[in-house]
C-alpha cells in the first residue's frame, strides 16, 4: 500500500499548475491523468498533452508523512482537482494499489481508477538545447505575452500562424503574433543568447505562460533545441515542441511614412468602439471611421438597417479619411494595453494603420483596413 498525507491547498495549488493542458477528451485515457511521483519530501506532478510536457514539484508539508518506497501513479487529473477542492478537510491522505487510488478528507472518501505509470507518455528532450540559457524576470515576460498574444491565430491552416515568434538576438528580444490581418510586436533588452534564434511557441504554451507567470523579478530560464523549448521558472519546467515553418517577414509589415498622426484617449476610444459593435452581426464586425479636423466618427450597420454612432473631438487639423476596421481588431489591442493614451499613424483610407503607445516605443500594432 502507497500512503501520503499532504496538505489539501499545496496538492491543489501543484495540481492547477500543471493541469491547464489536460484537454477533457482524449484520445489516450492517460492523458486524461496527472503523473505522481513522489521524490524525498516533495511530490513531482506531471501533465502531458504529447506536444507539451509540464511538472511542477509540491512540498509534501511539514508534519506530514508519506510511506517508504512510494511508487508512482497516475490519476484523473480534474476529478483529483474537483474532490479536493470540495473536500472539507484541510489534509488529505492519498492512498494507491493494484489499481485503485482512494482520497480521504476528514470523513470522506473517494476512490478512483488508477493507470500504469509506465504507461504515461513523457516527452523525449531534445539533445541539442543551447548551452547559454535566456534568462529574464517573469513579470517582464508576462507583460511582453500580454501586450501581443491576441494577434495569435487559433486554427488557421497556416500553422505557423497558430503561435508566437520569439525572436532573441544578442541583448534584444522581440515577440511578434499574427493572424494575417493584424500584427503585434514587442521588443525588450535582456541578458541574451549569443546567437541569434528564433522560435515559433505553441499558442497553448503561450496562454499556460500567461497564466502561470508571475509579476515580480523571479527568473525564468529558457532553453531552445531544433524542435523543443524547455522553459523554468520556479517550481515548474515546462518543455514545448515548436512550431515548424517560416514566420512572416514582421519587419517588412510595420508600415514607415504615414502622413497624418493623432492621439486619443485610449479608455474613451475603447468605450465608443465597444458601444458601436453592438449593433455589428457576429459574420460581420465591420465598422467605418470617418477622420475630420477636430473629430473621430465611428459607426456601423447591419442587415436589420440598424445603426449606431459615436463622436469623439480629437486634436486632429489633417486631410479627411474614411476607413474601415474590423472592430475585434481594435477592442483585442486596447483592451490588453496600459497607459491612458495611444497614437494612431496613417495615410489613406486604404493603407494599414500603426497603433503605437506614446511613452513606449517598443510596442507595435499594425492592423489592416477592410472594405465596408
Amino acid at each position: 500500500m502507497n500512503r501520503l498525507s499532504v496538505s489539501r491547498e499545496a496538492l491543489l495549488k501543484g495540481l492547477g499548475g500543471v493541469a491547464g493542458i489536460v484537454e477533457r477528451r482524449q484520445t489516450l485515457p492517460v492523458l486524461a491523468n496527472v503523473l505522481m511521483q513522489p521524490q524525498g519530501d516533495d511530490l513531482a506532478l506531471t501533465t502531458s498533452d504529447m506536444e507539451i510536457q509540464m511538472r511542477m514539484r509540491t512540498a509534501v508539508g511539514e508534519g506530514h508523512a508519506a510511506s517508504a518506497d512510494l511508487q508512482p501513479t497516475t490519476v484523473n487529473a480534474r476529478k483529483l482537482i474537483d474532490i479536493l477542492r470540495a473536500a472539507p478537510a484541510a489534509d488529505a491522505t492519498l492512498e494507491w494499489m493494484d489499481g485503485k487510488f482512494t482520497v480521504r478528507c476528514g470523513k470522506s472518501r473517494f476512490s478512483l481508477q488508477t493507470l500504469p505509470a509506465d504507461d504515461f507518455p513523457l516527452v523525449k528532450e531534445a539533445a541539442d538545447y543551447s548551452a547559454q540559457p535566456l534568462v529574464m524576470a517573469q513579470g517582464q515576460l508576462k507583460r511582453m505575452l500580454g501586450l501581443v498574444h491576441f494577434a495569435m491565430a487559433q486554427h488557421d491552416i497556416r500553422y505557423y500562424l497558430n503561435g508566437l515568434l520569439l525572436v532573441a538576438d544578442g541583448h534584444q528580444l522581440t515577440l511578434v503574433s499574427t493572424d494575417g490581418h493584424r500584427l503585434a510586436l514587442v521588443t525588450t533588452q535582456v541578458e541574451g543568447l549569443a546567437d541569434k534564434r528564433e522560435v515559433i511557441l505553441p499558442r497553448k504554451t503561450v496562454m499556460e505562460l500567461l497564466r502561470l507567470l508571475s509579476d515580480g523579478d523571479e527568473p525564468i530560464e529558457m532553453r531552445f533545441a531544433s524542435n523543443q523549448a524547455r522553459l523554468t521558472f520556479g517550481t515548474m519546467d515546462l518543455v514545448s515542441k515548436l512550431v515548424e515553418g517560416k514566420f512572416p517577414d514582421y519587419q517588412r509589415v510595420v508600415p514607415k511614412g504615414h502622413k497624418f498622426h493623432l492621439t486619443l484617449a485610449r479608455q474613451a476610444l475603447l468605450a465608443a468602439l465597444q458601444r458601436v459593435a453592438i449593433v455589428t452581426s457576429d459574420k460581420f464586425k465591420g465598422v467605418r471611421i470617418n477622420l475630420e479636423p477636430a473629430t473621430l466618427r465611428i459607426s456601423s450597420t447591419n442587415a436589420e438597417q440598424e445603426e449606431a454612432q459615436e463622436e469623439l473631438d480629437v486634436e486632429y487639423n489633417g486631410d479627411a479619411i474614411e476607413i474601415g476596421f474590423n472592430v475585434a481588431y481594435l477592442i483585442d489591442v486596447l483592451s490588453n494595453l496600459p497607459g491612458e493614451t495611444v497614437r494612431l499613424d496613417l495615410l489613406d483610407g486604404n493603407s494599414s494603420v500603426l497603433l503605437t503607445l506614446p511613452d513606449d516605443v517598443t510596442f507595435k500594432y499594425v492592423v489592416m483596413p477592410m472594405r465596408i
